[in-house]
């Protein structure tokens, strides 16, 4: 059976590995065409600092397991350990990768391969040790105090929070791009470079969701259906409903489905499909409301707007799992709605706190941002020395 559950683990890690092609994807259809090779380049170099970090020190954090063994201890129970270790790695993984669309454009490569080192194998295994482990006994004390502990099945908080607040002090850090906003008070549009790249990484990411939900099961005996329609209930109406409210625009079409599933990781074991479905949607409009007004009103610079997808849609799943987790709502019951608000309220806490510090540290030491001549020129020549397309006109 242990042979037939690594199996399991494997086939969810490799789906999620593959979201982050999606993340690459969904950032270069995004940006301007000066910048599309950087936003492919870091993707890839973070989630390999990612490995690294997670492998030899966030792992053991979060879970208390180090793999600096022998062989014969490596391979105890068929390596199980190891492959859940992957496993988990391309979650922690994905906090530079939802940081990467917020910061896109005007950042230094180097400074956010240091930030993901810190990043991963510091802040979030910090908090995902507490909620997925129950370190520092803060689910014992939710669960005698409330009745249940902070339930976060597949990380609507412990990843796609974490990561949005993070991403949000980064933002405030780093500032908005040159001649984003005039002085004014007009909002100068840089519209997506591609659409078609934005909606390849989209659907990549849809895809790979299901091995990101359903397999945090992590064993076959566990693996739930009700996850799997639940996911695609909460796709469905994040996306029909950010198409409505963003008035068929693509760019909310495309993440309408993202703000869905993100908003439903928490709750997808619990809920009722009639449930997700009204997570989902209510996901897609909050998506695209705070977006919308995060760039117009409060003039925040987030390029793929993780802020309000993963950030604000991630808390609110995780709210949501508190209300349509009931019983009396169609759920499964055994979450607490006090629970899911203290454990929401903690992972923005850490988050904010975390990336603060980390981007503070770094802004102070080595700069964490493009020079404006570089910014200018793009990221592309100013750091690879190359560009995406032969046409010289990329501006």
């Amino acid at each position: 059976m242990q042979n037939v559950n690594i199996f399991f683990l494997l086939l969810g890690a490799v789906l999620v590995l593959a979201m982050h092609a999606g993340f690459a994807f969904l950032e270069l259809g995004t940006v301007r065409h000066k910048n599309q090779v950087n936003a492919l380049s870091k993707i890839l170099t973070d989630f390999c600092i990612s490995a690294i970090a997670y492998f030899f020190v966030g792992y053991w954090i979060a879970y208390g397991q180090n793999f600096l063994v022998t062989g014969e201890l490596l391979s105890a129970n068929h390596g199980y350990d190891l492959m859940r270790c992957f496993f988990l790695l391309t979650f922690a993984a994905a906090i530079p990768a939802i940081v990467s669309g917020g910061i896109a454009e005007r950042a230094k490569m180097r400074s956010q391969a240091l930030a993901t080192l810190l990043l991963v194998a510091l802040i979030y295994p910090f908090f995902e040790g507490m909620i997925w482990n129950g370190n520092y006994g803060v689910q014992t004390w939710l669960e005698n105090q409330f009745g249940a502990p902070f339930h976060d099945f597949a990380g609507s908080v412990v990843v796609h929070a974490m990561g949005g607040w993070i991403a949000l002090a980064a933002v405030l850090l780093l500032g908005a791009r040159n001649g984003r906003y005039k002085k004014d008070g007009r909002v100068s549009a840089h519209p997506p470079s591609s659409i078609p790249f934005l909606a390849l990484g989209s659907w990549i990411l849809i895809v790979g969701w299901f091995g990101f939900n359903v397999m945090s099961a992590q064993r076959v005996e566990a693996i739930s259906g009700l996850v799997a329609i639940n996911s695609l209930m909460a796709m469905a109406g994040g996306t029909l409903a950010a198409n409505f409210m963003g008035r068929n625009d693509p760019g909310f079409l495309h993440n309408g489905p993202l703000a869905g599933l993100v908003a439903i990781c928490a709750g997808s074991d619990i809920v009722h499909p009639i449930g997700a479905l009204m997570i989902g949607a209510c996901a897609g409009a909050i998506f695209v409301y705070f977006f919308t007004y995060t760039q117009n009103k409060l003039k925040v610079d987030d390029v793929l707007g993780v802020w309000p997808l993963h950030g604000v849609c991630g808390a609110f799943g995780a709210v949501a799992a508190g209300i349509f987790g009931q019983q009396a709502l169609g759920g499964l019951g055994g979450v607490s709605f006090i629970s899911q608000l203290i454990g929401t309220g903690l992972g923005i806490s850490v988050a904010l706190i975390g990336g603060f510090i980390v981007y503070g540290l770094l802004k102070l030491t080595i700069g964490i941002r493009l020079s404006a001549e570089d910014e200018y020129r793009g990221a592309d020549l100013s750091i690879h020395k190359v560009s995406a397309n032969s046409d010289e006109s990329m501006f």
